[in-house]
């Protein structure tokens, strides 16, 4: 990957100094830089997204320019989804200069739902506040289960280190392709993880056993609006991929050592 110009964007404002930082060391070495908005708005010539924040703002490159390589500086607190520090910015560009980086392709969900499409890094949950919901949940067309809980996550294994990690499900290495299925808090001791394959297809219906009228629908932290019982989510594997750039070959292990003090 040749560098000629890259964009950048930030958390918020607060980055400021961390941002003119990054722009003098690519200007040192002759790379144009775009200051990018959270609209999505972007120079169609970009070779490359620097996200500077934490895991939240990795999550909105990846959403706003899915066609660009994103590089992530973790400003934030744990931002495992980062390949570096602020401290180490002048060696990490360095380092992409000198081709010593790999681009990590990951799986990600297209879902469907009575509001329209949404693509997802981590995970789509959908929860109530306090009561139990009741989620029916097929597979390729035949029914699995009824999940009885908080709520129900379809992950991928990107997500396998965020919400899902709290919720008792697997670590996955990011180059697997699958997506994982898991309840939140159900109501049985038989509660296990589903771990499906790229090309599942998977359906919630919200029941209509479920007694709260409103269920909450969330991907990778946003919420996208309310659910009632009847309606159902359709998801599968998106045709577009998220790419993240790292510089060492064991960055996972790395970042689980370091982040999450496995």
């Amino acid at each position: 990957m040749k560098l000629r110009k890259i964009g950048i964007l930030s958390r918020d404002q607060a980055q400021t100094r961390a941002v003119q930082e990054a722009q003098a060391l690519f200007g040192q070495r002759q790379i144009g830089v775009c200051l990018l908005g959270g609209q999505g708005e972007a120079p169609g010539d970009l070779d490359m997204v620097m996200a500077m924040g934490g895991d939240g703002t990795v999550l909105k490159a990846l959403e706003l320019f899915p066609r660009c390589p994103v590089l992530a500086i973790n400003l934030g607190t744990v931002g495992f989804l980062t390949a570096g520090d602020r401290k180490d910015l002048a060696q990490i560009i360095t380092f992409l200069l000198e081709g010593r980086f790999l681009i990590s392709e990951r799986l990600v969900l297209q879902c469907r739902y009575p509001g329209g499409e949404v693509r997802a890094i981590n995970e789509v949950i959908v929860r109530t506040s306090n009561r139990l919901i009741f989620t029916d949940v097929f597979v390729n067309d035949t029914m699995i289960r009824t999940y009885r809980g908080d709520g129900v996550v379809v992950g991928t294994p990107t997500g396998s280190t965020a919400f899902l990690l709290s919720a008792g499900a697997p670590i996955v290495m990011p180059d697997v392709r699958c997506m994982i299925l898991n309840g939140i808090n159900e109501y049985t001791f038989t509660s296990r993880s589903l771990i499906l394959t790229p090309e599942s297809r998977i359906r919630l219906r919200i029941s209509p056993q479920t007694r709260e009228p409103y269920v909450y629908m969330t991907v990778d932290g946003r919420q996208m609006g309310p659910l009632s019982p009847g309606q159902e989510l359709h998801i599968c594997q998106s045709d577009m991929t998220a790419r993240l750039i790292y510089l060492h070959p064991n960055y996972f292990f790395h970042n689980l050592s370091s982040k999450l003090s496995w």
